[in-house]
């Protein structure tokens, strides 16, 4: 199932997970249901085989966003990133997802496909704020699990409680009132 459009708009954000650079973080929002990722026989097999059980994680990141419930650890948009914007979140922190969705990163965790600590494994958009928003990531993801919009930075700032609006002008249509 592709990640949906408005999966942050109207909503409450149920983690953050924040970079050690103290500047940067991205929201995590709620679930959409477990999709993909129930249904993946490797991404299965992985979360038995560390003991832990399947739950509804949600999307990490707002203007890069990851369905970590879709996610089933192919690690293309990793391949595919030209900035790095992701990281296997298990090759720098090997904690059950439910619990990366509060923690902070370094930011060190493996940007190389292959290196995946297993298929319970998620990319997660570490570096959301390098982002160049040429939607590799996007184009190459087998279960449709990202979606890359600019345009929802308002949700992300609204969260944060950061967002500004920007005065009208105060002209008409015509340059004028």
């Amino acid at each position: 199932m592709p990640i949906l459009e408005d999966f942050c708009i109207d909503k409450e954000p149920i983690g953050k997970i924040k970079h050690a650079d103290g500047e940067h973080f991205h929201f995590v929002w709620p679930s959409q249901g477990l999709v993909e990722a129930s249904k993946d026989d490797k991404t299965l097999a992985a979360y038995k085989a560390n003991g832990e059980e399947m739950v509804p994680l949600g999307v990490s990141g707002t203007m890069v966003a990851i369905d970590w419930d879709s996610c089933i650890g192919d690690g293309a948009c990793i391949e595919a990133c030209p900035v790095q914007v992701f990281q296997w979140y298990r090759t720098e922190k090997n904690i059950p997802a439910i619990d990366a969705i509060h923690e902070t990163f370094e930011g060190t965790g493996s940007d190389v496909k292959e290196e995946r600590k297993d298929f319970s494994d998620k990319a997660d958009p570490i570096r959301e704020h390098d982002c160049i928003w040429c939607m590799a990531c996007v184009s190459v993801c087998p279960p449709q699990a990202v979606l890359v919009d600019q345009g929802l930075q308002e949700w992300h700032e609204k969260a944060a409680g950061t967002f500004v609006v920007m005065p009208s002008s105060g002209a008409g249509p015509h340059g004028h009132d």
